[in-house]
């Protein structure tokens, strides 16, 4: 009887721990998987804000342009003899001009944006344009780094024709900011607009660094080609 007891107790403490821990261990898991399924839908609704944010950003440039534009072509319509309103002192649009600043009064961070942007889907000219507005105007504002001057001169030079940009900007980095991530490309981009131009005294001046120094790089093996040739002409 004595033996039973025992055994009962300990049976019935046997199945009320497991009862209670088992329990608890539902419980707990309940709540990472609660925890774990927030999180999850946190990612997504921050992703879906940026993206949001992002087109918020481009309908208000859109908006921006179309009202300048409106008020600029409401000035000329209304301006004739009855009306002693002159447009003078509106700034005429040129469509070489892909920034027109004193239309738009752009800030800086808008230029920066549709620079980089229009550089992501490759269109040089008005990218380059941008990036030189915000370099141009604001040479000491904080948002021109050597991030920037590396994408104005990359611009610039992928234009085919902007390499007086290329060689002001990239030259700028390389001055200012010797230890960059960017300065070695920067000497690549900045040796090539050189000999683009057919300034090979200036090419031979900024590849000799780069030959000395990184010369077991790929950036090297591009620029050794136009080296030899030059180098061969010189010589010649």
């Amino acid at each position: 009887m004595k033996i039973f007891f025992v055994f009962s107790i300990l049976a019935f403490g046997y199945v009320f721990a497991l009862w209670k821990y088992g329990g608890m261990d539902k419980s707990v898991m309940k709540k990472w998987n609660g925890q774990y399924e927030y999180e999850k839908k946190a990612l997504v609704l921050a992703k879906e804000n940026r993206i949001l944010s992002a087109r918020l950003s481009d309908l208000q440039y859109k908006f921006s342009s179309l009202e300048s534009k409106n008020k600029y072509l409401t000035a000329q319509i209304s301006d004739g003899p009855t009306n002693s309103r002159t447009i003078a002192s509106i700034p005429k649009m040129n469509p070489a001009d892909l920034v027109n600043f004193e239309v738009y009064k752009w800030t800086p961070d808008k230029l920066l944006a549709i620079g980089e942007k229009e550089l992501h889907f490759k269109n040089y000219e008005k990218s380059a344009q941008f990036y030189n507005e915000l370099i141009q105007r604001f040479p000491k504002h904080q948002l021109v780094s050597d991030r920037v001057l590396f994408g104005a001169g990359v611009a610039a030079f992928e234009t085919g024709k902007r390499y007086d940009w290329t060689e002001k900007h990239l030259g700028r980095l390389v001055k200012n900011h010797p230890t960059s991530e960017f300065y070695r490309g920067a000497k690549l981009w900045l040796a090539l607009a050189q000999y683009n131009q057919g300034e090979h005294q200036k090419f031979l001046a900024t590849v000799e660094e780069f030959r000395i120094r990184y010369r077991n790089t790929e950036e090297w093996k591009i620029l050794s080609r136009y080296y030899e040739d030059i180098s061969y002409k010189i010589k010649k």
